[in-house]
């Protein structure tokens, strides 16, 4: 496929040059070598091709301009800045999509206001769900923390099932603790996030009621 652009890029080439030459008159070729040094000819050659070269009608002036063949280094560099170019460009639609889609969806801040406070309820909920785990977790860790010490002011042995279980269960209560606090984070980040959206919401809304109002007067 690649191979097939190259063709059709030099075909168009030659035709653009073909078009010069009937509207300019006579042309000729001109390009310098590795050395620097100009060489001109009246018709194209592969080294003019690869220095790149200039196309010149009969009164000595420039028509056109033909950049040098790129070599595998080149190429590969030209070939990975287009992707990098690329990427961007995609993500900017992407990023252009979603925010014609917010405007669409919310045609007003109040109903925008309101699916931001109802994403700040299910992390608010989820957060409610596990402080009530936990408190139930550390219940019965503390529980078995009385149960073993009470065995131990007793001068009895504390079982192994009963030593396993407190471990267990610390770990359980660390990890609801762990939980807990990274959704007081997301919260948190939640609510800058949405401060910043709010904003950006603000700033596209004024632009299309402005061109709304600008095809209005017309």
């Amino acid at each position: 496929m690649r191979k097939l652009l190259t063709v059709l890029a030099f075909t168009t080439l030659c035709t653009s040059v073909c078009v010069h030459a009937q509207n300019t008159g006579n042309v000729r070729y001109r390009w310098h070598d590795a050395q620097n040094l100009p060489h001109y000819s009246d018709s194209l050659t592969t080294e003019a091709m690869k220095y790149g070269y200039d196309v010149v009608n009969d009164r000595g002036i420039v028509v056109q301009h033909v950049s040098r063949q790129l070599n595998a280094e080149e190429r590969a560099v030209a070939s990975k800045l287009a992707e990098q170019q690329a990427a961007k460009d995609h993500a900017a639609q992407e990023v252009a999509d979603a925010e014609a889609q917010m405007l669409s969806a919310y045609p007003d801040e109040e109903t925008y206001r309101i699916s931001q406070q109802q994403a700040l309820d299910t992390i608010d909920q989820q957060i409610l769900t596990t402080q009530i785990n936990l408190r139930s977790q550390e219940k019965a860790l503390t529980d078995l923390l009385a149960r073993g010490a009470d065995m131990e002011r007793n001068k009895e042995t504390v079982p192994k099932y009963i030593v396993d279980g407190i471990a267990k269960q610390r770990d359980v209560v660390t990890g609801q603790r762990n939980t807990l606090t990274h959704l007081q984070d997301v919260r948190s980040q939640t609510v800058q996030q949405q401060a910043q959206q709010l904003q950006r919401y603000r700033v596209l809304k004024a632009a299309q009621l402005k061109g709304s109002q600008g095809d209005d007067a017309h």
